[in-house]
């Protein structure tokens, strides 16, 4: 190692020591997960806008440019297609490439090279596209409908796209190491609601999240509520009330990965509960709450004591003004009131 080399590893090493015991925010997980796996593998290398010297638009690559210089972490012109199409480039050459979409939003210009060509590489020549593709998203930021979307549904029909949506710090660096290391594409979903809001003590040890399996967050034998990202939170603080006053124990599934999803976990727990309400963020229809209601009808049907029941967003685009985007995103209440619904069904 160089001495500049040797004093980046030192940095980054005392960095982590003193950063043990204290609360790691979600944002910091993230980074601290791309740190770790950039300096534990050269191939490592980040590119997407504004990523170096403004450090990125919510500042999660700060200070990443000078500790790993401008081949690794790479400015791009404002061209989503153009990103993703160098990172599978780069990947088939042996790189781990992680792009970043400033906006999740933006990753609609990318949906060709994401799905005709990242998503089909193994499939085409034995060899995946070892790419991440992570980005913000979701609403309650006041960001209006091009910046507050969640996007997982327009991939959820690809074979060949993995996707992650941590809903705690802890699984937010687990999954982001998880992803790097993957052999195939990973779509990497960061709700930017939970940035500075959730907060927790991670180890010192290093450690990865699998992809593929699902989180139980809460215990309960009432209900199942199946859910992702920020609704985690939601859907936790319902259950916690329906707890309070009404005495029902309420069991809250975090998916952590969208796919594949974590059928045996939900139909475990289901089975438990009798019964099923899921929960996102994301418009009704489409939804990824419809291909786990068609599972849970499917591996469970014999066990429901209600019909399994959807709580989404309705059909419109992320609004902009405060009072219209509650009522678009999913409340506790909502949830309180679904999940009573069902529990007198």
């Amino acid at each position: 190692m160089t001495e500049a080399e040797i004093a980046t590893a030192q940095a980054g090493s005392a960095a982590r020591d003193q950063d043990v015991g204290r609360e790691t925010t979600y944002l910091e997980a993230i980074r601290a997960g791309l740190r770790e796996e950039m300096e534990a593998d050269e191939k490592v290398f980040l590119l997407g806008e504004d990523i170096g010297r403004y450090g990125g638009a919510f500042k999660l690559t700060d200070g990443f440019l000078a500790a790993f210089g401008p081949d690794r972490v790479i400015d791009t012109p404002i061209s989503e297609s153009a990103i993703v199409g160098a990172a599978i480039g780069a990947a088939q050459l042996g790189f781990r490439p992680v792009a970043e979409m400033q906006f999740i939003d933006f990753i609609a210009p990318a949906f060709d090279m994401l799905v005709n060509f990242a998503a089909k590489l193994r499939y085409r020549t034995g060899e995946g596209a070892a790419i991440v593709v992570r980005g913000p998203c979701g609403g309650g930021g006041r960001a209006g409908p091009f910046h507050s979307q969640n996007v997982e549904s327009y991939f959820l029909n690809v074979p060949g796209l993995k996707m992650v949506a941590p809903a705690t710090a802890y699984d937010a660096k687990g999954l982001i190491k998880a992803a790097i290391r993957d052999p195939d594409p990973v779509l990497y979903f960061e709700h930017k609601f939970l940035y500075r809001r959730v907060k927790e003590r991670l180890p010192a040890a290093d450690y990865a999240v699998p992809i593929g399996a699902a989180r139980l967050a809460l215990e309960g034998d009432a209900l199942t509520i199946v859910t992702f990202g920020a609704m985690v939170h939601t859907s936790v603080e319902a259950a916690r009330r329906l707890l309070e006053e009404d005495g029902a124990r309420v069991e809250v599934i975090d998916l952590r990965s969208l796919n594949p999803l974590d059928d045996d976990m939900i139909v475990a727990s289901v089975k438990k509960t009798n019964r099923c309400l899921i929960v996102h963020e994301s418009p009704r229809t489409g939804g990824i709450a419809g291909e786990i209601t068609a599972r849970v009808n499917e591996y469970c049907f014999e066990w429901l004591d209600a019909p399994v029941r959807r709580l989404t967003a309705p059909d419109t685009p992320v609004p902009y003004s405060p009072p219209l985007e509650d009522f678009f995103l999913v409340q506790a209440e909502d949830v309180v009131e679904a999940a009573r619904w069902m529990l007198a069904y």
